[in-house]
């Protein structure tokens, strides 16, 4: 799904406490045969976990970083950030989706509601909104 990711102007970098050598080895025997080509974005090297202890994800006692996903406007705000164990899969759609929602309130300064998708109704946030949400909002 990189294209799609490009096509909202979004950079994808993945990071691991592993050596670049180690990515070199993993996407050269297991990333290449699950997609052509290798992944097509930068796999950095946190090696000792000095980044992954800045966003909370470094678990010292393993020395890795736990899997975590982030999302960081050009302003190097952290806007969103999900982290879940290994044996759970993260989930690209929603990762878009949730960069079309950011995209989509910072060119507007609306909000959008639980689940929304481009084209949803977005709510306009201030003093006549509250307690009238239900009046626009029908999930």
């Amino acid at each position: 799904m990189h294209k799609e990711f490009e096509d909202l102007d979004v950079t994808v970098l993945s990071m691991s406490t592993d050596s670049h050598f180690v990515h070199k080895i993993w996407q050269e025997e297991e990333l290449s045969k699950m997609v052509d080509g290798g992944v097509p974005f930068p796999m950095l090297s946190d090696g000792g976990g000095k980044i992954g202890d800045l966003y909370g994800v470094y678990e010292e006692m393993a020395g890795v970083d736990i899997r975590g996903r982030f999302i960081i406007d050009p302003d190097f705000v952290i806007r969103a950030m999900e982290v879940l164990t290994p044996e759970v899969g993260r989930n690209p759609k929603e990762l878009l989706r949730q960069i079309k929602a950011f995209q989509h309130v910072v060119a507007t300064g609306e909000v959008t509601p639980s689940g929304w998708e481009p084209g949803d109704v977005t709510l306009t946030p201030g003093p006549a909104l509250v307690g009238k949400v239900w009046e626009q909002w029908k999930p």
